[in-house]
């Protein structure tokens, strides 16, 4: 599966757009759409359409993850709403999460319990 039009653009809304290095509540130093520099990367001022590819290569990353580890069939919005989940916590924390190991029993109604235990930043 690929996150649609209104996926990216949530995550966009929530993100936010920034031209300059900042640090997220995370700790790390961001850029963009809440691209994580990577310790190669240097970037001074980005534009408006630099963060958007940079974005296109964080979701590709978050929707590869979610179609190697997802076992069952997910909607388009659930789809979405793990892009922008694995976009914030990364993939080796979702890949060992209790979130995807009850997704992947299909229970559906408890994903929604695990969702709100990350909502600190540790």
């Amino acid at each position: 599966m690929k996150t649609d039009k209104t996926g990216i653009d949530l995550i966009k809304k929530y993100e936010g757009y920034r031209s300059q290095e900042y640090i997220c509540p995370g700790g790390e130093r961001t850029i963009g759409y809440g691209h994580v520099i990577l310790h190669h990367e240097i970037f001074d001022v980005i534009t408006e359409e630099e963060a958007e590819a940079l974005l296109k290569k964080d979701i590709e990353i978050a929707e590869e993850a979610i179609n190697k580890y997802v076992v069952v069939p997910l909607t388009q919005n659930r789809f979405d709403a793990l892009v922008s989940f694995v976009f914030n916590v990364g993939v080796k924390a979702f890949k060992q999460s209790t979130l995807l190991k009850k997704l992947n029993q299909g229970l559906y109604d408890e994903v929604d319990e695990e969702l709100v235990k990350w909502v600190y930043v540790s």
